[in-house]
């Protein structure tokens, strides 16, 4: 089963040893449509985002104004109506999958954690990558060179394990980080 949540933050366990803990939100959602291979199009609220497809979708599915995004995913749900979250009260382990934090363009020390040159003495080097081809052979740049770019704002998947996990305010609380700033969205998939 899957189900979607929002990242809370982190915090600890209190008691000795204390555990370092991820709080998510597991959101609450309507399966709107099941389909024969136990997946479903469930609709969930985020944001304030509306246009005609939403609005017509809304409409087709007679959801509130608050449900205005869609998902595909694996569910236990015989009918149509709320996400059945009863499997999450049992589960041990999870996978839960987050985009990592964007940082936008960075150098490649930033990004590939080089060490750079000397930052006094004379030194042109400071920050820099450097030398980043050979002379004679192969006289190109090879691929997969480490240089400046993108960084961040990658799908992350980790499995983590279950502490505890409250039914009636939808907190899940794991074992661990997870991947992504607070208040980002991602999925949970039960393992165990």
């Amino acid at each position: 089963m899957e189900f979607l949540a929002q990242k809370i933050g982190m915090s600890r366990t209190i008691g000795n040893p204390s555990v370092p803990v991820t709080l998510l939100k597991v959101l609450n959602a309507k399966v709107c449509e099941l389909r024969e291979d136990g997946k479903a199009l469930v609709a969930y609220a985020k944001g304030k985002a509306h246009n005609k497809c939403v609005i017509g979708q809304q409409k087709k599915y007679s959801l509130s104004k608050e449900f205005n995004h869609f998902a595909t995913l694996t569910v236990a749900n015989k009918e149509v109506g709320d996400l059945d979250m009863s499997a999450l009260e049992s589960a041990q382990r999870l996978k839960i999958t987050f985009k990592t934090k964007g940082r936008g363009f960075s150098g490649a020390m930033k990004r590939w954690n080089f060490q750079g040159g000397p930052a006094a003495h004379g030194s042109r080097f400071h920050r820099r990558v450097g030398s980043i081809g050979n002379r004679e052979w192969p006289g190109r740049v090879q691929p997969g060179k480490k240089m400046a770019g993108h960084y961040g704002n990658e799908q992350v998947s980790v499995c983590a394990q279950v502490v505890s996990f409250d039914k009636e305010n939808g907190i899940l609380v794991l074992k661990g980080s997870v991947s992504g700033h607070n208040g980002a969205f991602g999925r949970i998939s039960i393992i165990k």
